[in-house]
């Protein structure tokens, strides 16, 4: 039977932190928009702040439903399942908002993250979610799937990538700017890094 939790500290905290994945799913306000639902795998891409706030870094490659997502309307789900050990499943409701790239709180935010990942240039924005209910559930029906290794395909794509080119690859591709649903996504051309 599942639980909610007041925070994430102690067993929750060790449990997001060991797994190797996890996902994000928004919506518009809309009942006619697209829910969007991502993983998120990245190593040393995300971090648990404190007992209520979690952020990750939302990389190049794909559209922008996320940001367009917490732009308009803020709500977000984060969930943690094991693929190894005791059955569990976790799950963050709160609230997101897309820290970018120009804003005063991105260099507090972005030393959290792995040197790596500092250095991308394909980090568009930070995400933050402060969590309003964490619960979680049993996983029995979860397989066991064992972890064999990072792939390393969308570090070497954008490791090719200067500020100017990730710019102009970004303006040119499809829902980035501007969600699937027409909602603001991302400033184009991206704002300058604070650092």
């Amino acid at each position: 039977m599942g639980k909610t939790y007041a925070r994430i500290d102690g067993r929750l905290r060790a449990f997001i932190e060991e797994q190797k994945i996890f996902f994000t799913a928004t919506a518009p306000l809309s009942g006619d928009g697209r829910v969007n639902l991502s993983p998120k795998a990245l190593d040393g891409s995300s971090a648990l702040l404190d007992e209520h706030t979690f952020v990750y870094a939302d990389l190049g490659g794909s559209g922008a439903e996320t940001i367009a997502h917490l732009r308009e309307n803020g709500r977000i789900t984060l969930m943690w399942c094991a693929f190894t050990g005791p059955p569990s499943i976790v799950r963050v409701h709160g609230r997101g908002e897309a820290v970018l790239r120009d804003d005063p709180r991105w260099d507090a935010l972005v030393p959290h993250f792995s040197d790596e990942v500092r250095k991308r240039t394909d980090v568009r924005a930070i995400i933050v979610v402060t969590a309003e209910r964490i619960s979680d559930s049993c996983g029995f029906a979860v397989p066991y799937m064992d972890f064999r290794e990072e792939r390393d395909l969308h570090t070497q794509r954008f490791s090719r990538e200067t500020d100017a080119s990730f710019n102009d690859y970004c303006a040119a591709k499809p829902h980035v700017g501007t969600s699937l649903d027409g909602l603001p996504a991302l400033p184009l051309p991206l704002p300058p890094r604070t650092s």
